[in-house]
């Protein structure tokens, strides 16, 4: 949900310090991230902030399955699994910040201590949708993770039954697009390049 001022929680207006009124957007998220209740994370898309909720089991079911499944099957050992990890991605105007459902990188991608990371390094992320989340996981996120040069994309969209493939990003889009339904066994290309087992979702 997209939330231009007030603050998540039962924290009110007067909780986020006086000047409040005339913050920035960023320095909004900042505030926003600072008393967002555990369990909850607040992200900055193309200059909106957006408060999620934690996910619910059916949703870190299959978050967990493809950490499982990356790990049995994929090529290169030196790739990790990461959740909970923060990502500037480039917005319309100014710089996003996201966190991924997952993000596929290199061992010691990110072993400094720092909450946003640069998006570098990040060879796949992943979103599992959500009512509320899937219009960004869609539109939004795909835009900046396309920006960002992230080479693959993978939208497991519960609601459409779908899972959805996305690989060479150029601009603001990715080149390929390739949609399969949820139960079928999907190729993820090179960097991962693996047979993704979704009949386990």
């Amino acid at each position: 949900m997209a939330v231009p001022r007030p603050v998540p929680g039962d924290e009110s207006p007067d909780d986020v310090g006086p000047d409040h009124e005339g913050a920035s957007v960023e320095q909004t998220f900042e505030l926003f991230s600072a008393v967002a209740p555990k369990g909850w994370h607040v992200e900055l898309i193309e200059g909106e902030i957006y408060v999620v909720s934690p996910a619910n089991g059916e949703h870190e079911a299959i978050v967990t399955e493809v950490v499982e499944q990356v790990i049995a099957r994929r090529a290169d050992k030196s790739l990790r699994n990461f959740t909970g990890i923060g990502l500037y991605v480039p917005g319309a105007s100014g710089t996003g910040q996201v966190i991924p459902d997952l993000v596929i990188a290199p061992k010691g991608s990110f072993d400094y201590q720092q909450e946003w990371h640069d998006p570098a390094p990040v060879l796949l992320v992943a979103e599992v949708t959500s009512a509320s989340t899937a219009s960004r996981d869609r539109v939004q996120k795909i835009r900046g993770y396309a920006r960002a040069g992230i080479p693959l994309y993978l939208l497991i969209d519960r609601e459409a039954g779908e899972a959805v493939v996305c690989s060479e990003a150029q601009g603001d889009d990715y080149a390929h697009k390739y949609a399969h339904k949820l139960g079928a066994s999907i190729r993820l290309p090179y960097p991962l390049g693996f047979e993704l087992d979704t009949s386990e979702f």
